[in-house]
């Protein structure tokens, strides 16, 4: 694969990464809560990988022709995203002090994390119909090969600006208990209207 097409996916892919979402809000959450950045950043790079390799091994084209399983995994993305929004509503993130209150365990963040990028479909549905339009069947390397190395490419961006969040929101509002609460509500109720924007565009 050339250069010019690795810098033209990654222009594409940071336009998407740079637009907030689920996954801003939870590394805001994450880093308002102390040091749970890393985990929660993982788990969510950990779901954005999953579906690199869905759409790379060619599952994904199978998956993508079962309309069943497409809505099975809205329902279930969109439920999870509900189900932590109105968390986040009725118990809004605090910050933490190093050797105060328990801000939850790193497995327990990364696992959210990764249910949130991992269950949502437009994750997938995105590399489903992005991924192929920057592979050449000429090249050297196999598509699934090409597909991958993109995918990679989209996880690196997801990593860097996802940190650059959560390690920003929490340097601003870790001394501003009150502005954390607020932020922490907005962020839950962006992912109530993702949760009911993602079944309505789906089902409707």
């Amino acid at each position: 694969m050339s250069v010019s097409m690795f810098a033209a996916f990654w222009a594409v892919s940071v336009l998407f990464v740079i637009t907030p979402g689920a996954d801003w809000a939870y590394a805001i959450s994450a880093g308002i809560r102390g040091r749970r950045v890393m985990p929660a950043v993982a788990g969510m790079l950990g779901g954005h990988l999953i579906a690199t390799l869905i759409v790379a091994t060619g599952i994904g084209s199978i998956i993508a022709g079962a309309p069943g399983v497409l809505s099975a995994l809205t329902v279930a993305g969109a439920g999870y995203l509900l189900w932590l929004g109105i968390g986040m509503l009725s118990h809004p993130s605090a910050p933490v002090a190093d050797q105060g209150e328990d801000a939850g365990s790193p497995l327990k963040w990364a696992l959210k994390g990764f249910c949130i990028s991992g269950l949502n479909p437009k994750v997938f549905l995105l590399f489903l119909a992005l991924l192929p339009q920057f592979t050449d069947v000429h090249a050297a390397w196999p598509l699934p090969m090409q597909m991958t190395a993109l995918g990679l490419v989209h996880v690196v961006s997801c990593a860097v600006v996802y940190l650059l969040v959560g390690y920003g929101s929490g340097t601003m509002l870790r001394t501003r208990p009150r502005a954390a609460q607020n932020v922490s509500q907005i962020s839950g109720g962006l992912m109530i209207i993702i949760a009911v924007l993602l079944l309505a565009e789906w089902f409707f």
